[in-house]
């Protein structure tokens, strides 16, 4: 392969937003979510950036990163889907809203029943036609 050709990726990273949230939520969960994928996911990280001058930039996704918004049950749909294929996933709840720490953060969504949840966000990694499986009724965040 050439370095002109283009790279078609075998697998998919998405994020699913809950379409009711404001701009500055919707920009805050697609950041906290996808921050948890690389860290089970490893594979999903790319190479160390560098600029013309050496200066060297931390790596990041090796892929882009889909957005997608949906209703409240569309994200109930798509989180009952991520966990019956055993997909990597991140949840965002918003109870997260209310808190300022990684700890209150975890014990928020260790009070609530998996069922229960009051989802606003869902991050997933998988191959393509899986993630598109579990992201059915989403539609491209605009």
């Amino acid at each position: 392969m050439n370095d002109a050709e283009p790279i078609r990726f075998d697998t998919k990273i998405a994020v699913l937003l809950r379409e009711d949230l404001e701009t500055w939520q919707r920009l805050n969960v697609t950041a906290f979510l996808v921050s948890g994928l690389s860290t089970q996911v490893p594979e999903v990280i790319g190479e160390p950036y560098e600029d013309a001058d050496g200066v060297p930039y931390l790596p990041m996704f090796r892929q882009p990163v889909l957005v997608f918004e949906g209703t409240k049950e569309t994200l109930t749909q798509a989180h009952a889907r991520v966990l019956s294929r055993s997909l990597p996933r991140a949840v965002f709840t918003s109870d997260l809203f209310a808190t300022g720490n990684d700890r209150d953060n975890r014990a928020a969504v260790r009070a609530v029943p998996t069922a229960e949840l009051d989802l606003v966000g869902l991050a997933v990694y998988g191959p393509r036609n899986a993630v598109d499986k579990v992201l059915k009724g989403a539609r491209m965040h605009p």
